[in-house]
């Protein structure tokens, strides 16, 4: 199948959804560090201490925003990938689709509540998906 710019729009929505995670993110620590007056230049480092000072919901807002740093780069390549080499058919972008609806699921998990068994399950599907669509590529490569 040739390439198809629809091929990427998984790729732009969890880009999207990242980029909420950070306007998030800064909406609630800029004004927790103002109320628990950490001074910005003491944030330079994150083992600094300053973060037993701010709320733990607000904390949990920046993580969910580093975790989507992490394995999804790893979806990007994948879908790329798959878009250049004629891999993108109505299974992998399925499955693409999934993994960016249940990362959305797992930041507001994460972000909404305290249930790390819950948040858990959900990181573990997100990753079953992701590695059904990197076997599926491998599989589709080699045969």
């Amino acid at each position: 199948m040739p390439f198809q710019a629809e091929d990427l729009y998984p790729v732009l929505a969890l880009i999207v959804w990242t980029l909420v995670m950070l306007l998030w993110m800064y909406a609630t620590r800029i004004p927790a560090m103002q109320k628990a007056k950490i001074d910005p230049n003491d944030a330079r480092h994150p083992g600094a201490g300053y973060n037993d000072k701010i709320p733990s919901s607000v904390r949990s807002v920046a993580d969910n925003y580093n975790h989507l740093h992490e394995q999804p780069t790893i979806f990007y390549a994948l879908v790329f990938f798959a878009a250049l080499t004629g891999g993108s058919d109505n299974i992998f972008m399925y499955l693409a689709w999934a993994y960016v609806g249940l990362r959305v699921i797992h930041s507001l998990v994460q972000v909404l509540s305290s249930q790390v068994t819950q948040r858990f399950l959900v990181f573990m599907l997100s990753s079953i998906v992701l590695i059904v669509m990197a076997v599926k590529e491998v599989i589709r490569i080699v045969a």
